[in-house]
């Protein structure tokens, strides 16, 4: 117990030292150079900040969704040698079965159509 609390105070200790440290080193100075979009040295032809359209978010939120079942879905094969493979199997089946409704309804309220 006594080390443990040695540890958390050695570590908080460095934590306030390297970032009171990085504040004190640290140079800003910032000038139009650094301030413009991009730091290569020619100015930009148009503005840095174009609007995107929300349907990148949408992919990339399914795939993280889809890979995060992948994640999950991962110890399915060691799982088959516990004493309860039932459970384990039943839940990854619901698991999977939710998301695929999710991805059905998705599909049918035209939340994956790209162009309208």
């Amino acid at each position: 117990m006594n080390m443990i609390l040695l540890m958390m105070a050695m570590s908080l200790t460095l934590s306030i030292l390297l970032t009171a440290l990085n504040f004190w080193l640290s140079q800003m100075n910032p000038d139009s150079e650094k301030l413009s979009p991009y730091e290569c040295g020619f100015d930009p032809l148009g503005s840095a900040r174009l609007p995107f359209s929300i349907r990148f978010f949408l992919v990339a939120i399914l795939f993280l969704l889809f890979d995060l079942e992948i994640a999950l879905l991962l110890p399915l094969p060691w799982a088959t040698q516990l004493q309860t493979p039932t459970l384990t199997l039943t839940s990854a089946l619901t698991l999977i079965l939710l998301l695929t409704l999710g991805l059905i309804y998705e599909w049918v309220q035209g939340g994956l159509e790209w162009a309208e």
